[in-house]
């Protein structure tokens, strides 16, 4: 029995780095969140009218079940962008716990009060986008799993 060899599409490789790029900005600003850097946090929420020590107020009061969906979702799509640069099947997965993450984080803003700043236009915004990406990206890897380029 022989195996064919799928050939890497060059796409791959443009999805996988711009992936993890953008992963990469995602899970500094996680980090950078935890650790409670205000001099970022003022770089960040400058263009929305709120404090650092306001916004750093806002996320140390979310629950602990929150911040761990939140590490779920960045930390999965940094991995995903990983395994899927890697050519290893288990980028799906990793996107799915993205996803995961993602929809614990939604759910607690969209069942919680939340501040005008953190639920209006630019936040809205930027929630839909990082959706549609990680959307994005697992049915990409799906695919590529299902072509078997990832093994």
């Amino acid at each position: 029995m022989t195996t064919l060899a799928v050939r890497t599409p060059w796409h791959l490789w443009a999805v996988g780095f711009i992936s993890l790029a953008w992963n990469a900005f995602g899970a500094n600003d996680y980090l950078q969140t935890q650790l409670g850097n205000l001099d970022y946090l003022e770089t960040m929420m400058a263009g929305m009218g709120v404090s650092a020590e306001d916004a750093l107020a806002y996320f140390n009061v979310f629950p602990g079940w929150v911040h761990a969906f939140w590490a779920m979702g960045v930390w999965g799509s940094v991995l995903g962008s990983v395994l899927l640069l890697l050519r290893l099947r288990y980028a799906v997965w990793a996107f799915a716990l993205s996803l995961l993450g993602l929809a614990g984080t939604a759910f607690y803003q969209l069942t919680s009060e939340q501040p005008e700043w953190a639920s209006g236009g630019t936040s809205m915004i930027m929630s839909l986008v990082i959706w549609a990406l990680a959307s994005f990206l697992l049915i990409y890897a799906v695919s590529m799993k299902n072509k078997g380029v990832l093994r």
